[in-house]
């Protein structure tokens, strides 16, 4: 012992710890007093005076702990001051022992230096000396103060006539060399055994036992006996009984890990560390034991046993049966800490909530069902009557296989909201699957379970969601799958689902069996059918959604969506109000759509604005004056000025400007402007506003036939003369930021450049569609509803269409429309002439070859 350290030292206590001389360590200190304390160090180290502490284990943990300095030495904790008797007056000559609580020996450690860490906090470095007797409590604030009594530490022998601590040196050293070797066999960390190694090399047999006894595994019982044993002889007995268990043990451990190694496969290295600890049970007499009681087994147990029974009342086909029971007794053959368990109880788990027997009673009230249909929704009449044949059928013939629909219409026309309808008439589960950019296969068809993270596909949990196995399942956006991409075709998956003669027996790759899908009701939604793949569009029955006309939006507003929004911002019905002019100024000057979305967020723009009225009048207690009627006027204050005017109604005619009507991919129809002019050149045609190549060569066709027919037309003086021979034509479609295409435009092409080079106009008020033919004959396109909607919208009195689309009128456009627009249907162009152009104010009449028979009725 050194004979600097003086008798009366400061302490911190360590829990579940001990400090043993030659060992260093690090000490966290924290609490109030610890500042207290490392200042003290700190003035001892500037004084270059050693800094010493006392490192006293707490030998009963559950002594309580006041505001004293805490302690933390890896995940243990102590304190500095644990609650004990006050230390008596100085000068008396009896002091004060040891609280319960503290062993009555402890470490002398010097302290190497001394950091900060996080709030409050100090880590102290220290490295045990000498063994010390704790005689006396000094004081107990700011910190522990004790009166000590030091032992020399004895480290070698000194006595060389004593042959029994000879003995015990000799056989330490054996041990430690034996102890050494095994820990490099089993692969211990190399840094650790090649400090060992250099301290057994170089170190004296006491510091070597202190070091050891410090490593090893020995109990906290053990290390505080060999703390307060104080002689050599001693110490060594004891180091040399736990480095002789610790062989032992690592012998064992050897010998386990050396069977296990060589019975084990690639295959079944998971089980390593379940198969070496039953082996440790088996080597200590547990296993028997644990078998016979073992809580964790019997939960087990009881857990595949429940699995069993939901696999049983699943009622499934023999064919799954068989294939869900032999996964399972697989099941039972693994050990629950493998990846293959989890992998297969995953997949039991999936099989037996599937519903493979369960099915909702459909509720076959025809008149129930119509009454909902319509309750839900204005209009669609084609869709109610196929529904209600659907359940007429089910109704009379008792079973019938379910017919695979696809709603194509323009967007926020209901088609969602009328699947939803539609599951609630039949009493039916639903579920919406979304296919917009869905791009992998395995999307639709699930992974194979060779695969890590496999899952089944939608479809598949979508049943296991519906839990019946006749639910209404919604396909959304199934117009807008990835095509055929690295992954896989997902329309080509969908083939199987949407077959009635095939989707009976649909195989998921996860499930690897045959699933029935006969008895779902499969909605798809679409907004145009172009993208849609000819094979997946022929399986499906395609019903079209078209948008709404004025009247339609009105209803919808006064009966679902002004009541809606009022409900949803807190308000009674009668504190909104909006007369149908204002609805219907908002529909036609706010808003331009074949849908509703737009048209219901503007109705809650101005609900919103009428609750803000009514908070504020309530605070001011002036409700009288709370006007809850929305006028006309009212509209541009809370919405600003109208968005959408009918401008093409008020413009003026001009020669070599005509109206179109386009339908979008989107399924929205269009109103589109087509302007031709001409200027000097060599006969080239321009095309602007971002035209596709469809539409381009419409144009092209349209300028050939009216270059062949310029004579006829009165355009040329001669029939040897060429129209444009020193003229460049160019036409553009406005707004040029969109993309057009397709042949919807031939008609209007051709009338425009003939307005061009006549002087004649088109009236504002008139608006075409219709392919063109290089000999003029005029052919269907489609749309039609659309696209006549969409000129209503924009104020369109006259439409001219081809003939074979009379029956698209006739069918598809609501009564009001066709009684407020006149329909002329032509056949060849010479028949839009005659229809569309007007004389002009110059006088020129339009040429008698442009008037034939059949149109005379029209002069």
């Amino acid at each position: 012992m050194t004979s600097t350290a003086p008798d009366s030292i400061p302490l911190v206590i360590l829990e579940n710890k001990v400090l043993l001389p030659f060992v260093v360590t690090k000490v966290i200190v924290r609490g109030r007093e610890a500042s207290t304390l490392t200042r003290k160090i700190q003035t001892w180290q500037d004084k270059r005076q050693d800094a010493f502490i006392g490192c006293v284990p707490l030998v009963n943990p559950t002594s309580s702990k006041s505001d004293a300095t805490s302690v933390e030495d890896g995940p243990s904790e102590a304190s500095t001051a644990p609650q004990m008797p006050m230390p008596p007056q100085s000068g008396s000559a009896d002091r004060s022992t040891p609280s319960d609580g503290l062993f009555h020996f402890g470490c002398l450690a010097k302290v190497l230096r001394v950091e900060r860490v996080g709030f409050g906090g100090y880590a102290i470095f220290a490295e045990g000396v000498s063994r010390f007797r704790v005689q006396a409590m000094l004081q107990d604030k700011p910190h522990l103060l004790a009166k000590v009594e030091h032992f020399v530490e004895q480290v070698e022998d000194v006595n060389s006539r004593d042959g029994d601590l000879l003995t015990q040196i000799t056989a330490f050293r054996e041990l430690s060399k034996s102890f050494i070797s095994k820990m490099r066999d089993l692969q211990l960390p190399d840094p650790l055994v090649a400090q060992l190694s250099k301290i057994m090399d170089n170190s004296k047999p006491g510091v070597m036992a202190n070091v050891l006894v410090s490593v090893i595994e020995t109990t906290f019982q053990e290390k505080l006996d060999y703390l307060s044993t104080t002689t050599l002889k001693a110490r060594l007995i004891m180091a040399n009984e736990w480095m002789t268990r610790q062989l032992h043990v690592l012998k064992i451990s050897q010998q386990i890990h050396n069977n296990i190694e060589g019975k084990l496969s690639k295959k079944q290295r998971e089980y390593y560390l379940r198969q070496q600890l039953n082996a440790i049970k088996t080597e200590l007499g547990e296993k028997d034991e644990q078998a016979q009681g073992g809580s964790a087994g019997s939960a087990e147990d009881e857990e595949l046993a429940e699995l069993k029974r939901r696999i049983v009342a699943a009622r499934m086909p023999k064919e799954a049966e068989t294939v869900a029971m032999r996964e399972f007794k697989r099941l039972k053959k693994l050990h629950p800490s493998s990846a293959e368990w989890s992998v297969a109880r995953t997949y039991l788990d999936v099989v037996a909530d599937l519903p493979w027997s369960k099915h909702t009673q459909d509720v076959l009230d025809i008149s129930k069902a119509r009454s909902q249909l319509d309750g839900d929704h204005f209009g669609l009449d084609n869709v109610k009557r196929r529904v209600l044949e659907y359940l007429s059928v089910i109704k009379v013939k008792g079973d019938l296989k379910a017919p695979i629909i696809c709603f194509v219409g323009p967007p926020g026309v209901g088609k969602t909201s009328l699947g939803k309808s539609i599951a609630s008439a039949m009493h039916r589960e639903f579920h919406r699957i979304s296919l917009g950019g869905v791009r992998d296969e395995a999307d639709i068809r699930g992974h194979r379970r060779t695969y890590v993270g496999a899952l089944p596909g939608l479809i598949m949990h979508g049943m296991r969601k519906a839990s019946v196995n006749n639910p209404v399942i919604l396909l959304d956006e199934i117009d807008k799958t990835v095509q055929s991409s690295y992954y896989g075709d997902p329309s080509a998956a969908l083939l199987e689902v949407l077959d009635p003669e095939q989707n009976n027996s649909f195989t998921d790759h996860y499930l690897n069996m045959p699933f029935d899908l006969s008895k779902v009701l499969f909605i798809a939604t679409a907004n145009s059918l172009d993208t849609i793949p000819a094979p997946l569009l022929d399986r499906m029955e395609v019903i079209q959604i078209p948008g709404y006309t004025f009247e339609e939006k009105l209803h919808i507003a006064k009966q679902h969506l002004l009541p809606k929004q009022i409900k949803a911002h807190g308000l009674e019905v009668d504190q909104v109000q909006m007369s149908d002019e204002t609805l219907l100024k908002l529909a036609e000057n706010y808003t331009r759509e074949s849908g509703v979305r737009n048209f219901e967020r503007k109705i809650a723009s101005v609900v919103r604005a009428k609750c803000v009225e009514w908070a504020e009048f309530k605070e001011s207690g002036n409700m009288d004056n709370y006007n809850q009627h929305v006028t006309e006027k009212d509209l541009e204050t809370i919405l600003g000025l109208q968005t959408y005017e009918k401008e093409i109604a008020q413009n003026e005619a001009e020669a070599g400007v005509v109206t179109g009507l386009a339908y979008s991919g989107s399924g929205n129809g269009d109103i589109l402007m087509i302007e031709a002019s001409y200027m000097p050149g060599d006969g080239k045609l321009q095309l602007t506003g971002s035209l596709g190549d469809v539409i381009r060569e419409s144009a092209q066709i349209a300028l050939t036939w009216v270059k062949a027919q310029a004579y006829e037309l009165k355009l040329t003086r001669s029939a040897n003369v060429n129209l444009v021979e020193q003229r460049d034509v160019h036409i553009h479609f406005p707004a040029g930021s969109v993309a057009k295409d397709g042949p919807s435009a031939g008609i209007a092409l051709a009338t425009s450049i003939v307005s061009l080079f006549s002087g004649k106009r088109v009236p504002t008020t008139t608006a075409m569609t219709g392919e063109i033919s290089l000999r003029g004959r005029v052919l269907p396109v489609g749309g039609i509803k659309e696209k006549v909607l969409a000129a209503h919208r924009a104020g369109i009195k006259t439409i001219i269409l081809p003939a074979r689309n009379r029956k698209d009128v006739t069918g598809d456009v609501p009564e009001s429309i066709r009684n407020s627009i006149e329909f002329i249907y032509v056949q060849t162009i010479n028949d839009v002439l005659q229809a569309a152009l007007i004389i002009d104010e110059r006088g020129m009449e339009v040429s008698s070859q442009w008037i034939p028979s059949r149109l005379e009725s029209h002069l």
